[in-house]
């Protein structure tokens, strides 16, 4: 008789639907047309991101370098201090750019799963890459 360990996976719901582990990072200092990548250390279940500046700032889930990011706006733009948007995803990392002239600021706070990242898939295609 082989005995089974349960492990979280992907497609596991009971990952999905327990309380997630607290993430929180941010930047004060993200410079004008700089990009940073947030990597979570487990696949996120929810992210917030919450615009700390008076400069705009864009969240999106690939490089602007990579794909048509910018020009297929595959991004959602934070216009205004404490502006956010609040995502019920399951990723493992997204990108802050700042498009504005001047530095810019912001925080975000993710539940995490107990899900390894490197069983997340790469997120490309059809309105992120495209």
């Amino acid at each position: 008789m082989s005995a089974f360990k349960y492990r979280p996976g992907i497609g596991a719901v009971g990952s999905y639907q327990v309380s997630g582990l607290p993430y929180i990072t941010g930047s004060t200092s993200l410079a004008a047309g700089a990009e940073d990548q947030v990597q979570f250390t487990r696949v996120a279940k929810t992210v917030l991101v919450i615009n700390d500046s008076s400069e705009d700032i864009r969240v999106h889930f690939n490089a602007t370098g990579s794909g048509n990011v910018v020009g297929g706006k595959h991004y959602v733009t934070l216009t205004s201090n404490r502006d956010s948007i609040e995502m019920g995803i399951r990723c493992k990392e997204i990108y802050i750019s700042n498009p504005g002239a001047s530095s810019a600021s912001y925080t975000v706070f993710a539940e995490l799963t107990g899900i390894e990242t490197r069983e997340m898939n790469e997120l490309t295609g059809s309105g992120l890459t495209e």
